[in-house]
C-alpha cells in the first residue's frame, strides 16, 4: 500500500480581526483549507519537533496537512503550505502525539474502517500499518499507566488496542459496546495516565492499565471527551449534552437541541484555568467555565463545526484555539492578555443567583398560602398551610395494556389536587423529562407515574408537583428527590414456584449474613426488608423487565452463590456487592452453559466467515486482473478501428462489472456479519471478566485474549468458569 502526497496551491489568510460574539478571545486569523472536513477528525501536531501543523480528515478519504511555517512562495517547490495524504479507506478517527521512544516529534495516527496507520509526516514515511478487525472508531496517543513508551490507543468494536511505534500490539482489553471517544488523563492523580473511554451504551469507563476502575452512566452515546488538569474531564453526548466531571463527581451539564461535534480544554480568558470549549453542529462555538458551566466566550463560524484543536500556531510562544468547520474554514483565537481585559466576576455570583431564585419561589409560595391578606375574607381557593405531598415507590408487574415498571405514587394529605407532575431523570425516557398533566375531569389528590428503567443502575429522580385547589388559579410547587435503587425492577418471588436457574456464580465472601442482607435491602425495591433467620440467607427474585429469575444465597461459612441464567446480571450484582463491601479483589467460579454454547457458535461462525472472506478476496483479485486485460483489448480494438470486437470486449467488461458489484455486496454482508460476531465474542469476554473484581478481572481479560488468539475454545470455557487458565 502506498500513500502519495498531492500538493495544492497556497491559501489566502485573513488576520487581525477583532473580538467576536462578545467573548474574551480575539479572532487573530482565518484561512480556508478548500476541503470538506469530517466531524471529529481534527488535530494539531509538531511533526518536525518545533512547528505546529493542522491535520484534518477529509470526506474524500484524504488527510489535509496545513503547515503555516511553510509560506507559499518562500518555501521550495516540494514544500507547500498545504498537502494531502491519500488514505486507502474511509477515515473514522485521527490523532497526533509523540509516538517514538525519544518523543521529540509527533506522529499522525489515522483510524480507518479495518486498519490503523501511524505516519511520519516530516519524513513522509509510514511508522506502521496494522489491520484492525474491530475497526478504529477513536484513537488517542500518549502514555498509559506504567508503559515505558507512548502508545497509539485504538477503540473499536467493543475492544481496545494499543500499539507502540513499531506496530507491536502491547495492550488489549474489552469494553461494553462500540467505542466512540478516548481521552488520557491522570484520573486518580497517582502520576500515571488512565484511559477514559466513551461508548455507545451510554457509559464512561476509566481503565487503569487493562482493567476498569470506575464507570459512569450518562443518557446517550458519549461521542467526545476532553481531558483537563487535576482529574477533570469534559464530555459530549449524541443528544446534545455537554458537561464536566471531576473524577466521579459531575460538576455541571447543559443540554442543547444541537449536537456537540467536538469538545476541548482551553484557557480562553487567560486566567490560568481551562474552560470547556464546544463546537456545535449549527456552527456555534462556546466556552464554559469548567467549574460552573457559565458561558465566557461564544462565536459562530457559519457552518457545522468539524473539530477543535490548540497549539502555538503563529510561533509566538502562546497557544491559539483553532476551530474548523466542515467546509474547511479555520479560525484562530488567542487568549493572550485577555485576563487583564476580562470583566471582574463577583466570587459569590452563583450564590446571589441562587438566592434570587429562592426568593422568587418563596414569594410565590407566600402568595399561594396567604392570598391577598390574612383577614377573614381570605381569597377563596388558597392552599392550606399544612399541605404536604406524600410519595411511595413500588414495583408494578404490569397489565395487559401497560408493561411492568416502577410506580411512583404521589398524594396530598388533604383535599388539594395535583395539577401537573414533572419528573426529571437520566436514561429512563427520551429528553430526560416526563410530564403528567391529567385532564380537568381526571384531576385528583393522587397521581401515579410509571417509569421503566432500562438498566440496573441507581437513578436519582427529581420530581416537581404543582398542587392547588379546585377552581383556583393558585398553585404551589413541591420539589423532592427520590433515588431508585440499582435493582429496582426486581420483585421477591417464591422459590418453589419455578425451577431454579441452571447458571450460577459462586465465591467466598468474608462478611456476615447481616451485611449481605443490608446490601439486598438497599439495592432492591422491596415491600419489606429481608431479614436473616438462622445460619443461612436466601432471597429469590424475578426481573419484571425480562422475567429472568435470580437467587442469592449465602451460608454461615461465607460461601455466596448468585444463581441465574443471565451472566451479565450476575456480574452486575457481584460488582455492586463488591463495591458495597469495599472488596478490592474477588475471585468467582461460575458456569453459564447457554453463554458457553453461544460462544462456541460465535467462534465457529467467525472462523467460517474469515475463510469465506479470504475466498471472496481471491475471486475479486482475479476479476480485477481480468478487468485490466479486457480494457487493454478493447482499447487495442478501438485503435485499429475494429469496432465489432471492441463492442464485444466492452460487453464482456459490463458483465464482469456486474459480477464485481454483486461480489462487493456479498463481501460487505460477510464483513458486517463478521463484525457482529466479533462484537458478541468481546461482549461475552467482558461479561466473564465482570464476574470478577480487581486483579482477577484483569487476569480473565488477558487469559481470554490468549485463548482467542490460539482458537482454544476449551481453554476459553475453562477461563470463563474458573477465572484461571
Amino acid at each position: 500500500m502506498t500513500f502519495g502526497t498531492l500538493h495544492i496551491g497556497c491559501l489566502q489568510r485573513v488576520a487581525g480581526r477583532g473580538v467576536r460574539g462578545g467573548g474574551m478571545s480575539a479572532l487573530v486569523f482565518t484561512l480556508s483549507l478548500q476541503q470538506q472536513l469530517l466531524p471529529g477528525c481534527v488535530a494539531v501536531g509538531c511533526f518536525d519537533g518545533t512547528h505546529c501543523c493542522l491535520v484534518a480528515g477529509c470526506a474524500s478519504d484524504k488527510v489535509v496537512v496545513h503547515s503555516p511555517h511553510l509560506k507559499a512562495g518562500s518555501a521550495p517547490k516540494p514544500q507547500r503550505e498545504v498537502s494531502l495524504l491519500n488514505m486507502a479507506q474511509p477515515i473514522r478517527s485521527l490523532a497526533t502525539g509523540a509516538l517514538g521512544p525519544d518523543g521529540d516529534r509527533d506522529a499522525l495516527v489515522v483510524g480507518m474502517a479495518t486498519s490503523v496507520l501511524a505516519y511520519d509526516v516530516h519524513n513522509n514515511a509510514d511508522l506502521f500499518y496494522k489491520e484492525v478487525a474491530d475497526g478504529a472508531n477513536a484513537v488517542a496517543v500518549g502514555r498509559l499507566g506504567a508503559s515505558p513508551v507512548p502508545l497509539a490507543l485504538v477503540g473499536g468494536n467493543c475492544s481496545l488496542q494499543g500499539f507502540d511505534h513499531k506496530g507491536d500490539d502491547v495492550f488489549w482489553s474489552v469494553t461494553g459496546d462500540n467505542v466512540c471517544s478516548l481521552a488520557l488523563l491522570d484520573f486518580d492523580q497517582d502520576g500515571q495516565n488512565e484511559l477514559v473511554v466513551g461508548s455507545e451504551d451510554f457509559d464512561i469507563r476509566v481503565f487503569k492499565n487493562d482493567h476498569i476502575v470506575s464507570e459512569l452512566t450518562e443518557t446517550d452515546a458519549v461521542t467526545s471527551l476532553a481531558s483537563f488538569r487535576n482529574a477533570v474531564f469534559g464530555y459530549g453526548l449524541a443528544n446534545g449534552t455537554v458537561g464536566v466531571y471531576e473524577q466521579l463527581q459531575r460538576l455541571w451539564r447543559v443540554k442543547s437541541k444541537n449536537t456537540a461535534a467536538a469538545v476541548l480544554a482551553f484557557d480562553v480568558d487567560g486566567d490560568g484555568v481551562e474552560e470547556l470549549v464546544t463546537g456545535w453542529s449549527n456552527g456555534k462555538v462556546d466556552a464554559r467555565s469548567s467549574r460552573t458551566g457559565e458561558v465566557v466566550f461564544k462565536d459562530n463560524v457559519g457552518d457545522a463545526v468539524a473539530g477543535l484543536a490548540r497549539g502555538d500556531y503563529r510561533t509566538l510562544g502562546c497557544l491559539d484555539l483553532l476551530c474548523c468547520s466542515v467546509q474547511g474554514e479555520v479560525r484562530g483565537y488567542s487568549a493572550q492578555g485577555q485576563a487583564a481585559r476580562a470583566a471582574p466576576r463577583a466570587p459569590d455570583q452563583d450564590a446571589v443567583r441562587e438566592l434570587l431564585s429562592r426568593k422568587q419561589q418563596l414569594l410565590l409560595e407566600l402568595r399561594n398560602y396567604s392570598g391577598p391578606d390574612h383577614s377573614a375574607d381570605r381569597e377563596v381557593g388558597s392552599i392550606p398551610a399544612k399541605t404536604r405531598l406524600q410519595t411511595g415507590i413500588s414495583v408494578g408487574k404490569g397489565t395487559d395494556t401497560m408493561p411492568p415498571g416502577v410506580k411512583i405514587t404521589m398524594a396530598t394529605n388533604n383535599e388539594t389536587i395535583i395539577r401537573t407532575v414533572m419528573v426529571f431523570a437520566e436514561g429512563i425516557f427520551k429528553g430526560e423529562t416526563y410530564v403528567v398533566h391529567p385532564r380537568d375531569s381526571e384531576v385528583d389528590s393522587k397521581v401515579d407515574v410509571v417509569l421503566y428503567p432500562p438498566k440496573n443502575v441507581a437513578i436519582d429522580i427529581h420530581i416537581k408537583a404543582m398542587v392547588g385547589t379546585r377552581g383556583s388559579p393558585h398553585f404551589h410547587v413541591f420539589e423532592l428527590t427520590r433515588q431508585l435503587p440499582a435493582f429496582s425492577m426486581f420483585v421477591l418471588s417464591d422459590a418453589a414456584a419455578a425451577p431454579p436457574p441452571a447458571g450460577f456464580a459462586s465465591c467466598h465472601v468474608n462478611e456476615r449474613l447481616q451485611r449481605i442482607a443490608l446490601w439486598i435491602n438497599q439495592h432492591f425495591l422491596l415491600p419489606k426488608e429481608v431479614e436473616v433467620e438462622g445460619p443461612e440467607l436466601r432471597a429469590d427474585f424475578a426481573c419484571v423487565r425480562t422475567g429472568t429469575p435470580v437467587a442469592v444465597a449465602m451460608g454461615s461459612d461465607g460461601h455466596l452463590v448468585v444463581r441465574t441464567d443471565d451472566a451479565g446480571l450476575a456480574g452486575e450484582m457481584l460488582q455492586s456487592l463488591a463495591s458495597f463491601l469495599n472488596l478490592d479483589h474477588l475471585q468467582v467460579a461460575g458456569e453459564f452453559r447457554a453463554e458457553e454454547a453461544r460462544l462456541e457458535q460465535l467462534l465457529e461462525r467467525a472462523s467460517a466467515l474469515k475463510d469465506a472472506r479470504l475466498r471472496l478476496g481471491a475471486d475479486t483479485a482475479g476479476h480485477a486482473g481480468l478487468v485490466r486485460s479486457l480494457v487493454v483489448r478493447a482499447e487495442d480494438a478501438r485503435i485499429v478501428c475494429d469496432y465489432d470486437r471492441m463492442g464485444q470486449w466492452y460487453a464482456r467488461l459490463q458483465e464482469l462489472n456486474g459480477d464485481l458489484v454483486r461480489d462487493y455486496h456479498i463481501r460487505l454482508q460477510n464483513y458486517q456479519e463478521l463484525v457482529a460476531a466479533v462484537r458478541d465474542v468481546n461482549a461475552i469476554v467482558q461479561r466473564a471478566a465482570n464476574l470478577r473484581v480487581g486483579k482477577h478481572k484483569t487476569a480473565v481479560v488477558s487469559l481470554c485474549r490468549q485463548a482467542l488468539k490460539g482458537q482454544n475454545v476449551s481453554s476459553l470455557v475453562k477461563i470463563m468458569r474458573t477465572g484461571e487458565a
